[in-house]
Formats: structure tokens, C-alpha cells, sequence
């Protein structure tokens, strides 16, 4: 039998060359090579191990005929188009944790040079001009530092903010109570943040709830004089309002790792007052890259060499005889899980996720992984059904499992209750033909419904003429219905109206639906 082939497309530390090869594979180490040329090369080999210069397109993909997995040496997955890869029946892994400490490290870092301007400082002092009158800075002892975001990169900047005797207060949605204890932070929701904090630093990945989440409306309830520090993401701030708030002294100084648009040869930042920035160096320390290296290739191999999984982003870990069972299952418990983190509002608390009639005879660990996964997807790009469970009690989330063998009114149930600060939300859905995923209660009503698209969601009161306004809403704005469910809990009490619609819905027609008499919420979902 044939070893397998690998190639390795971006730099990165030679002895992942030789894991490689001490686990059985063969591997080409092949850098600098242009889309065109990587195409011509890529039928040739089982594995691709890359960094972030490589760029895994439809195009390239097509052209890996014999490709099986993809690891990335690192955390983000952007230059690599993971939806085709999965279509394609390739494997995408990534390291998530090898570069942590060295992207807190910078983050922090980033933080005392902002608090003493020591960039600007040095330049005037290297240029001779002696500035020992022209700058003042601020300690960090005694100050506030917000983090937002408190996984495993926010948890190693508090702990490092914690030694510096700063007081740190945090907002992350999966981040309960106990563990916010165990961290020694205070838990808080993003105004109380926003109006607290002295430093803010980002640490969440970019997903359509954190784009922009230090927009003008945020920046603008910050306190007057914060500091703010983004190693995380480029795009978690708005950069023209932060531009602004610089100019004018509201915000004191900003320093930035990331960008919007990289590389950033022109940025509306450049020349801004107390604004520093590096060019994405988070993880750029000798350690770090040695052990994403490393990592990655021990991944590869294993997967390659036993079929082992590790850091997964489109693959749940299941035996050969189990996978067509759970399938369709998954699918359902992944809309479900998504449908419940669109529609939930406040903290998520606790998450118990029941299986009835026959789910209850299957392996319950991969529904609870895609249940996770759906209801984590907005506000990480790279949880699935393997890091999910792992994400949920690093974020201190409880979570029960229930199997009731029983049959109620379908012969298979999967039902998903959460607490939040807002009450308990339960959700619940079937199998149509043993394969059909489809939604039959939501909150406490019973509506049945395909979860697929864009689709919008109303509660309303049940009232004449209700359906006839939206349906001329969305007509006005020239968006095609698809399909239209209904459900009322009573006549004239409150109704749900979900339907899908062909393209996504503006804000201007989210807003104008919500002005609609008897309508009590809208929101935008997206399967």
C-alpha cells in the first residue's frame, strides 16, 4: 500500500516535514507557488498543509482530485472555501490553540505601549528631539480592562491584566457565572462594558453578530478616554467611526494588530492621534509557529495514517456504521441549535437537549455536538459538531442530555430548551420520511416548518389582516416568498409567522415590519 502523499504549500517549520515522515507519510515541501501552479500540482497528493498565504479555492479544490484533508497551522480558516471543501468530501482542520499565549502576549503588549506611547515616544527620540515633556501616559494599575470575548485567548489576557493589578470585567454570551468566578472576572453585558472600561480588547472571531460590534452606536457609549486593543479580528470595528472618535479625544488611543482590508497598505487609521498598529503579528513568535507546525502535521498524519480526528471544522467524529443513521438527525439538531441562537436573547445559562421515540436509540454525543454547533455558529467562525461540546464548557455552559424512548405525537423528537436571562425558550423538530428535517413548536407553539435559507420571523397578535400587510411589505420591496408558516397559541393571542424568502431581507424592510400594528418581534434568520 501507498504512503500517503502530502504538501507542504506555505512556510512554516521544517520539522513538520519530518512528523510527516515519521508517521508514515510522504510530503513535498513546495512554497511560494502561484494559484496557477498550485492547481496543476494539487491532484497529485492526499493531504495540504498550509498557513495563511495558500489560498484553498473552488478552483484548486476541483483540481484535488485525490485531496482528503486540508490543515491549516493556525486558528483562521478564511483562505480556505470551507462550504465547497465539505461538498467535496475534504476534511478542513485547523490549530486552534498552538498560537494562545503568543496572541495574548501581543495583545497585551500592544496595551502598555498604547498606555505610554512609546512608539511615537522613541520615533522623536531617535530623531533627537529629547520629548521628555511631550508625552504623558497612564498607568494600567487600578484600571478597568474589558475583554470582550473570554475564551482561550481572553482568559490568558486576564489572567496576565489580573497580574498587572488591573480590575477585568468581561461580555461573552456563552461565559456563565461559575466560570466567570473561576476567571476572577465580572461578567457584564456589552453596555456596561462599553461604559466601564478604561482598555477594551477584543478577542472573538468575525461572524455576522461580531461584525462591526465596536460600531459608531458602540464606540459613541464608550467611556470618554478608553483605550481600546484589537489583536483579534479585522472588521470588529468600525475603523471610519473609530478614525473619528480619535480625532475628537473621545477615545484616547487605539492599537491595532488587525485590519478590515488586509494587507493594509492604506487605512483611514494611518496618521491618526495615539493610533499604533502592527501588521498582523499576533502570532508571530518563534514559539507559536513551532507548535502549529507541529500540530498540524500530527493531525494530517493521524487522519491520513488511522483516520483519526482532531480541531474538525466540518467534520463530526463518528464511526462508519453510525454516520448514516445520525445523519439526518444531525441536520435536524443543527437547525434546531441554530434556530434557538438566532431567536434567544440574554445569556445563555443552561441547554438541555432531549431525544424521544426512536433518536432515543441512537449515539445522543453527535446530536448534542450539532445542537452546539448550530447554536454557537453566531459568534464563532470555526465551531462544528467536534469543538463544539469542548467550546460550551470552556464557556462554563451547562448542558444535560435526556432520552425518553417513549413515542408522543411523532414517533422521533428532538427537543432543546435554554435558560437565559430572558426565561426558557424551547424548541422542537421531527424527521418528515425519515430524512426531512422539519420544525414543529417553537416557544410553547406548535408550527410546523422547513428551516432552510433566509427566512423571516414574527411574533404578532393574531389580528385580520395581518399576513395581507407583511406579504405587501415584502412584495413592495420586491422580495419572493418562498413558503409560509403560521401558528397562534389561541384565536386573537399571539401568533408566530415564519416564512422563507429568496434573498436576504434589508434592514430598512426589518424595520418597517416592525412598525406594522400588533407586531411584537422581527428578526432575520439565516439556515
Amino acid at each position: 500500500m501507498s504512503k500517503p502523499r502530502v504538501l507542504i504549500s506555505d512556510k512554516m517549520d521544517p520539522n513538520a516535514a519530518r512528523i510527516f515522515e515519521e508517521n508514515g507519510c510522504d510530503v513535498d515541501v513546495i512554497t511560494g507557488e502561484t494559484p496557477e501552479q498550485l492547481i496543476a500540482r494539487i491532484g497529485d497528493y492526499d493531504g495540504l498543509a498550509i498557513r495563511s498565504s495558500t489560498k484553498v479555492t473552488k478552483e484548486v479544490l476541483d483540481a484535488a482530485t485525490n485531496l482528503k484533508v486540508i490543515g491549516r497551522a493556525g486558528i483562521g480558516v478564511d483562505n480556505v472555501d470551507i462550504p465547497y471543501a465539505s461538498s467535496k468530501g475534504v476534511v478542513v482542520m485547523n490549530t486552534p490553540f498552538g498560537n494562545s499565549i503568543t496572541t495574548a502576549e501581543h495583545a497585551i503588549a500592544m496595551m502598555m505601549a498604547l498606555a505610554r506611547q512609546i512608539p511615537e515616544a522613541n520615533a522623536q527620540t531617535q530623531q533627537g528631539l529629547w520629548p521628555k515633556n511631550g508625552f504623558m501616559g497612564v498607568e494600567v494599575t487600578g484600571k478597568t480592562l474589558g475583554l470582550i470575548g473570554a475564551g482561550n485567548i481572553g482568559s490568558i489576557v486576564a489572567s496576565r491584566a489580573q497580574g498587572l493589578k488591573m480590575k477585568v470585567i468581561a461580555f461573552d454570551p456563552f461565559l456563565s457565572a461559575e466560570r466567570a468566578v473561576e476567571m476572577g472576572v465580572e461578567k457584564v453585558e456589552l453596555d456596561q462594558l462599553l461604559a466601564r472600561a478604561d482598555f477594551i480588547t477584543l478577542h472573538t472571531p468575525l461572524t455576522a453578530e461580531t461584525k462591526n460590534i465596536l460600531s459608531a452606536e458602540n464606540l459613541a457609549k464608550t467611556k470618554k478616554g478608553v483605550r481600546i486593543v484589537n489583536c483579534a479580528r479585522g472588521g470588529l470595528i468600525d475603523e471610519a467611526a473609530l478614525r473619528e472618535m480619535l480625532d475628537n479625544g473621545h477615545v484616547a488611543g487605539a492599537a491595532l494588530d488587525v485590519f478590515a482590508v488586509e494587507p493594509a497598505k492604506e487605512n483611514v487609521l494611518f496618521g491618526a492621534p495615539n493610533f499604533i498598529c502592527t501588521p498582523h503579528l499576533g502570532a508571530s513568535t518563534t514559539e507559536a509557529q513551532v507548535n502549529v507546525a507541529l500540530q498540524v502535521a500530527e493531525q494530517l498524519s493521524d487522519y491520513l495514517v488511522n483516520g483519526g480526528v482532531t480541531n474538525a471544522l466540518n467534520m463530526p467524529s463518528l464511526s462508519a456504521e453510525e454516520a448514516p443513521k445520525l445523519k439526518p438527525y444531525m441536520a435536524l439538531a443543527e437547525k434546531l441549535g441554530s434556530l434557538v441562537g438566532q431567536l434567544a436573547h440574554g445569556n445563555l445559562k443552561r441547554i438541555g437537549i432531549e431525544v424521544e421515540g426512536h433518536a432515543a436509540t441512537l449515539n445522543i454525543k453527535p446530536i448534542t455536538g450539532a445542537v452546539l454547533a448550530g447554536l454557537m455558529r453566531r459568534y464563532s467562525d470555526t465551531v462544528n459538531m467536534v469543538n463544539a461540546p469542548f467550546i460550551a464548557k470552556e464557556r462554563g455552559m451547562e448542558v444535560r442530555e435526556i432520552r425518553n424512548e417513549r413515542e408522543g405525537a411523532y414517533s422521533t423528537l428532538i427537543r432543546i430548551k435554554v435558560d437565559t436571562d430572558a426565561g426558557e425558550r424551547t424548541v422542537a423538530g421531527t424527521l418528515f420520511g425519515k430524512s426531512q428535517p422539519r420544525l414543529v413548536d417553537i416557544f410553547g407553539i406548535g408550527i410546523e416548518a422547513d428551516l432552510d435559507g433566509n427566512m423571516l420571523y414574527i411574533v404578532n397578535e393574531d389580528a385580520p389582516g395581518f399576513i395581507g400587510r407583511i406579504g405587501s411589505l415584502l412584495g413592495e420591496a420586491g422580495i419572493n416568498i418562498g413558503t409560509f408558516h403560521l401558528g397562534r397559541r389561541e384565536t386573537g393571542g399571539e401568533a408566530v409567522l415564519l416564512l422563507s424568502v429568496d434573498q436576504e431581507i434589508p434592514q430598512e424592510v426589518l424595520k418597517a415590519a416592525c412598525d406594522c400594528p400588533g407586531v411584537k418581534t422581527v428578526k432575520a434568520l439565516s439556515f
